[in-house]
Formats: C-alpha cells, structure tokens, sequence
C-alpha cells in the first residue's frame, strides 16, 4: 500500500502533479498547476484570494480556497462557503469541458447560495452570483464571464 504525503499537521497532501485547471497527471510529468498555499484565511483573505486566483483563469485554486473555508467554517455560514466553492467548481468543470457537471455544480451552488441572498454576508452581491449560477446551468458552453465575489 502506497502511503500518502503529509503535512506538518498531519493533513494528506496529493503529491502527484497536476494540470492548469487542477486534472491529476501521471506521476513524474512536471506539475504546471499552481499550488495553493495551506494557510488560515480570514474571511476577506480568502475572498480576496479566490478572486485573484478567478481572475487569472485558475477557477480549481480558488475552490480550494473556499473549500478550505467552507470545512473550517461554523454554522450559519457554512453553506455560504460550499456554495461559493461550488462555483469555482463549476467554472472548473466547464473549463475542463464538462458541461453537464458544469450545470449540475452551478445549479447545486445556486439554491446552497439563495438563502444568503438578503444578508450581502462579507460584501458578497450573493444575488449577482446566483444569477451567474443561473446563466452557467442556461448555457454551459456560452461565454460566462467569470464571477466577482464581491466588488
């Protein structure tokens, strides 16, 4: 049995490399993907890290930003942070090409993100991010321009 790397905390690390948009490669091929820093974000670090990582056309990084937030998250917030995640998801997925996963992670991130819809938590427009849910599931393989978080 092949034991997986680790971090300092213990955590399990996927060592092998992987991909612009985060596919695993055949161990020894060279990693072109950027790798995430595991750090504790505040809320606004984290947002402000997806972002800049959606911006450059790397939607797989932020997810995992915002995954990392959504699992250390308490609740009422959450489901905020696995629908915001799911974005980054989608867009990941529709980058790779697969629009259906593209449309069933969007439409699952909007209805995790509508109940935040009245309380703008963090500056999120969470409505302008639902409607960009709504326009991925409408036309997958459209030119979607990638979300902003907040402004």
């Amino acid at each position: 049995m092949t034991m997986r790397d680790r971090d300092a905390s213990g955590r399990p690390v996927n060592a092998r490399p992987r991909d612009a948009l985060g596919r695993p490669l055949a161990r020894g091929l060279e990693d072109v993907a950027e790798r995430v820093p595991q750090r504790t974000r505040t809320p606004f670090e984290a947002l402000e890290d997806a972002q800049d990582y959606l911006d450059r056309g790397l939607p797989f990084q932020a997810h995992e930003v915002l995954e990392d937030q959504w699992k250390a998250a308490d609740d009422p917030w959450r489901g905020l942070w696995q629908g915001l995640a799911q974005l980054a998801v989608a867009l990941t997925h529709q980058r790779r090409g697969n629009l259906r996963g593209a449309r069933s992670v969007a439409s699952r991130a909007a209805q995790r993100l509508e109940p935040y819809a009245s309380m703008a938590p963090y500056g999120i427009d969470v409505t302008a991010l639902v409607s960009w849910s709504h326009a991925l599931v409408a036309d997958p393989d459209g030119d979607v321009p990638v979300p902003r978080i907040r402004d």
